[in-house]
């Protein structure tokens, strides 16, 4: 599951992003415990707890005293409305600067857009 290209508290705390987002975690749902995530994944406890504290700091998670980790009313939103954020400025914006250095229109790249198919961009 974890990779060494960023640090594995980070990887934790985007795989549980990833499946606010998904839906396989709602609103409300409890997330695996710290001591779960060290057992499962055989990770130092304090790892798992830096992910899930990140977390918490940003609205995603919020806990209950004595009953654990619980995803937060509305963070599937907030997560969507950063990850639109991101996709603009880091994505999207660097190719409409490289369109406009090619002299594509918006004209045609509104052609391209509205032509393919979703799911051939993947």
């Amino acid at each position: 599951m974890f990779d060494g290209r960023e640090p594995i508290y980070q990887q934790i705390a985007e795989a549980i992003r990833g499946e606010i987002l998904s839906g396989a975690l709602r609103e409300g749902d409890q997330v695996m415990s710290t001591t779960q995530y060290a057992t499962t994944y055989r990770i130092n406890p304090a790892t798992a707890a830096k992910a899930f504290a990140q977390l918490v700091d940003e609205g995603i998670l919020h806990k209950q005293r004595g009953l654990g980790m619980f995803v937060s009313d509305g963070a599937p939103e907030m997560l969507r409305t950063r990850r639109r954020e991101v996709f603009f400025t880091e994505r999207l914006d660097p190719v409409l600067h490289e369109a406009d250095v090619l002299g594509i229109t918006t004209a045609e790249l509104t052609s391209y857009l509205t032509r393919t198919p979703k799911g051939a961009h993947r």
